[in-house]
């Protein structure tokens, strides 16, 4: 991280999220929590120096986004600017291509190692990484999934139904299908 950190808390229809940035982009997203003050303590547990402020213009962008989001709107969050100081090349080289997946797409663990010219073993590195991303939705991670399209883990708040939650905001459903028949009622 270079520079000092500050943080805001805002809410919402998902829930209060948190944000902290540097002088060099955003350091840590909060996804919702129970109410503003967990999701203040989850975030300081990470930054215990941030300072509350007033986001500046990069990061309000961010907030609008994120508020989009968790209201069902499509929301992009390529454009905005990460410190991501301390990561490994190869957590930044994950954490790019997982960038690239949009709304309402979805990748595996092993396609981005695949992609990334790691060999099976590194979709498990895939998922450290996805585990430990400190931007959760701006990185998303909740659109990549365990081999055969299975949910897999999530560290946020709520865990694998959070995660499920998010991409049904996408319109990504894991229900199963609709019989292709209609049954006779008795």
């Amino acid at each position: 991280m270079t520079g000092k950190t500050q943080y805001h808390i805002f809410e919402t229809a998902g829930g209060p999220c948190g944000i902290a940035w540097t002088a060099a982009g955003v350091v840590r997203f909060q996804l919702p929590g129970e109410d503003a003050a967990t999701t203040q303590r989850l975030l300081l547990r990470h930054l215990p120096d941030a300072e509350p402020a007033e986001p500046p213009p990069a990061v309000a962008r961010a907030i609008e986004a994120a508020q989009r989001y968790f209201a069902g709107e499509e929301a992009d969050f390529t454009d905005v600017p990460l410190d991501l100081a301390g990561q490994t090349d190869f957590f930044r080289a994950i954490y790019d291509a997982a960038r690239r997946v949009h709304w309402g797409e979805t990748t595996t663990y092993g396609t981005i190692a695949r992609d990334l010219g790691a060999g099976p073993e590194g979709a498990r590195e895939v998922g450290q990484a996805m585990a430990k991303n400190p931007v959760a939705l701006i990185i998303p991670c909740h659109r990549v999934l365990a081999a055969g399209g299975k949910v897999g883990g999530f560290s946020a708040p709520g865990g694998a139904s959070s995660k499920v939650k998010m991409l049904a905001l996408e319109g990504i459903s894991f229900a199963p299908p609709e019989p292709a028949q209609q049954t006779f009622g008795f």
